[in-house]
């Protein structure tokens, strides 16, 4: 027989055969010669003989669930009209989550061997920004892959959509946690009654559940700094309620006074495995510094804390939210049909972050509600008043300059509106 090389070989019209595993759920394409450390390490290999794909083998071992570590480093998991049936039904999630784990190389490596050509990604502000760096990997290497964002967080704080599903359950559910707080601190000798809710960066879970529960008498969150000690501040606001009406309730955001805490307890920024600031407890370092502060006055004082966090985020969605979800679906499926990619959905898109804005007709009708101060300490106040006055006379210097060229400001305006038109 003759000997034959390796280029002779390329010649040969030699027939080829798929790769058994690739459809398999089990199968995950890993382009390294050693195991990295966030992939599952098999301990035992199990074949399954009697499975009705035939004979094949299963990864064994420590697997990670959810997120984008099940891009590369857990089995798929198959969903059918009749598995996804009743999960609006549910809280939570069926196809699990996670912090960090993202590998964008890993990740569109298995996008791109499973032939996956449709890539919907759920989640909050950080996982937009992972969905956003998948797309620009896929677009680098000329895949024909939609990838499409669903925002979902009940912060309603992802950076270019106004409003998220999750965010009118939360508020609804939250009522519950300010009503309790409100039952106990009217049952007992100056109750006082604290309630923290989720909120990072934005506030408004705490604002939009205040506003509807009405029976709260302080609101503190992100946006608003606030100071404990001191004329205006939140103690003295704190007395002054108590003797009027015997209680108070007060709700905090996660997110609200973190300097205080920070200048309070000197714990050094630590992280978690997103990349994410990791919080100290405000509710539970404000209901401390409430009692001291009372104690040292010789006061009695019932107070409550409670934290209903994952209470809420827990639950099933309300009717609301449902309807809501349904539309950001059609929608997402309808554009990545369409060809669309790199987009997310929503009713409106905004440029900037979505944050409580303090100076907002919302905000103020907060404060009419409970009746609290706004805690910014003189210096503040004086800069706002000194940002009011500046955009006065720049006003005032406008209107100036317009009439000096015998046009007066509605004129100007009529102008622009239409050359914009």
């Amino acid at each position: 027989m003759p000997k034959l090389s390796l280029s002779s070989l390329a010649s040969l019209s030699l027939r080829t055969y798929a790769n058994p595993l690739q459809d398999n759920p089990s199968y995950a394409v890993v382009k390294q010669y050693f195991v990295n450390v966030d992939d599952a390490v098999s301990q035992t290999i199990v074949v399954h003989k009697d499975s009705p794909r035939g004979t094949h083998f299963r990864r064994a071992g420590p697997r990670q669930r959810g997120g984008y570590r099940g891009f590369y480093s857990r089995n798929t998991i198959p969903l059918t009209p009749k598995s996804v049936n009743d999960i609006h039904k549910r809280g939570g999630t069926v196809i699990g989550t996670s912090r960090g784990g993202h590998d964008t190389l890993k990740i569109v490596d298995s996008i791109e061997d499973r032939g996956i050509n449709q890539v919907y990604i759920i989640g909050g502000d950080g996982t937009h920004k992972g969905a956003s760096v998948i797309f620009e990997e896929i677009r680098r290497r000329g895949l024909k892959v939609a990838v499409v964002g669903i925002p979902k967080t009940i912060d309603n704080d992802i950076p270019v959509i106004d409003k998220s599903f999750g965010f009118d359950t939360a508020v609804e559910e939250a009522q519950r946690a300010i009503d309790a707080a409100h039952v106990e601190a009217t049952s007992a000798e100056n109750g006082v009654g604290v309630v923290k809710l989720m909120g990072r960066f934005s506030g408004f879970i705490a604002m939009y559940a205040t506003l509807a529960s009405r029976d709260v008498d302080c609101c503190l969150i992100p946006e608003s700094p606030f100071y404990l000690e001191g004329l205006g501040g939140l103690f003295e606001y704190m007395e002054k309620r108590l003797k009027e009406n015997g209680h108070m309730v007060l709700v905090v955001a996660e997110g609200a006074g973190q300097d205080l805490l920070l200048e309070s307890m000197r714990t050094a920024d630590k992280k978690d495995a997103s990349g994410n600031k990791l919080l100290q407890d405000v509710g539970l370092w404000i209901s401390h510094k409430i009692k001291d502060h009372f104690k040292q006055k010789n006061w009695t004082l019932n107070l409550k804390y409670i934290d209903p966090t994952y209470m809420i985020r827990a639950i099933p969605a309300n009717a609301s939210d449902n309807v809501y979800c349904t539309l950001l679906a059609h929608s997402a499926i309808h554009g990545a049909m369409a060809g669309y990619t790199g987009f997310t959905v929503g009713p409106r898109v905004i440029e900037r972050q979505n944050k409580v804005v303090i100076t907002d007709r919302m905000w103020a009708r907060l404060l009419s509600s409970t009746n609290q101060p706004s805690f910014l300490d003189p210096k503040a106040i004086s800069g706002f008043k000194k940002d009011e006055e500046t955009g006065r006379t720049q006003l005032l210097e406008w209107e100036n300059h317009e009439e000096a060229e015998g046009r007066g400001p509605s004129d100007s305006l009529k102008a622009e509106s239409a050359s914009s038109a």
